[in-house]
């Protein structure tokens, strides 16, 4: 069995994938597969993807028609063989000791998931997220994030950014009956926390060797158009779909986080800001929603 599988959901990014792939191929660490899924895309980078297949036989590639980043995570998952996962979406890249920093730490303290800090490029710079998250993860004991801790980070990137598919490795096992809920924006929000629930210990390395791409039509880059009435509110739909999702795992699986209240009430207070291109009657719609999700989700907490 390989240590690694790789998964790189691929939808219409020919400009940056060989920069993605080629960081992959060429890891200091290199007991890996890679699964690639071309959701469907439009420009060349079905056939960008199939030069690294006839070349490298470990590249394994997959097409479906388009359904969007949570359905070729999906199928990602179905095709993958290795011991431990890890993401790295199409349009970034990866550190030369990705992998290895990642595989080391998973050695040395045996945890079920090992998140990376990560650094953002955009105009030619790099930069660093907030505070240096890996420094952050430097301050805690023996790196060890616990549940709790973990689970709360799920609002607004929180303190440790723990919220995304990518940088990280997750022992395999953590994904079965694991399905990425599709045709929802913000899919990491929505799913992420299922494997900190399952999880037994977590860890953060303060290392940062993920690269995230800042580009303005990638699909945070389009539902952060603040202006569009309806685009804001289908993605504050979404938003508060995912808290009442994990609030609902929260209470099955009887797992109890003090925080979930304070971040889901700072969500829903901050969504009540709106854009001054609204109409009134698009200001009060947002509004009258918003307050009453927040009823709802503080009348769950608490009961």
């Amino acid at each position: 069995m390989v240590k690694v599988s790789v998964g790189v959901p691929v939808y219409n990014v020919a400009e940056y994938l060989r920069q993605c792939l080629d960081s992959i191929k060429q890891q200091s660490f290199q007991d890996f597969e890679v699964i690639m899924v071309d959701d469907g895309s439009t420009d060349n980078s079905f056939e960008i993807c199939q030069e690294y297949t006839f070349k490298d036989k470990r590249f394994k590639l997959y097409h479906q028609e388009n359904k969007g980043l949570a359905g070729a995570r999906n199928t990602c998952l179905k095709h993958m063989n290795g011991e431990y996962v890890t993401w790295v979406d199409s349009d970034d890249w990866i550190e030369v000791n990705y992998l290895k920093n990642l595989v080391m730490e998973q050695i040395r303290t045996q945890a079920d998931i090992v998140s990376m800090g990560f650094k953002m490029f955009g105009n030619g710079k790099y930069y660093i997220v907030g505070e240096d998250i890996s420094k952050k993860y430097g301050e805690l004991q023996d790196n060890i994030i616990p549940k709790e801790r973990a689970l709360a980070d799920m609002f607004n990137n929180g303190e440790y950014f723990l919220l995304h598919m990518w940088g990280n490795l997750i022992d395999v096992n953590l994904y079965r009956g694991f399905v990425c809920s599709e045709d929802v924006m913000y899919e990491d929000t929505g799913n992420k926390f299922k494997l900190f629930l399952q999880s037994k210990k977590n860890v953060g390395l303060p290392k940062l060797d993920y690269v995230y791409r800042i580009r303005e039509n990638s699909i945070v880059g389009q539902a952060n158009d603040t202006k569009s009435f309806n685009k804001m509110i289908k993605g504050r739909m979404s938003v508060i779909s995912n808290i009442e999702k994990l609030i609902y795992y929260l209470d099955i699986s009887k797992v109890e986080v003090d925080e979930i209240g304070e971040g889901a009430n700072k969500s829903l207070t901050e969504f009540l800001d709106y854009s001054d291109d609204w109409t009134e009657i698009e200001k009060n719609e947002n509004k009258n929603y918003i307050l009453r999700r927040k009823k709802l989700i503080n009348d769950a907490i608490n009961n």
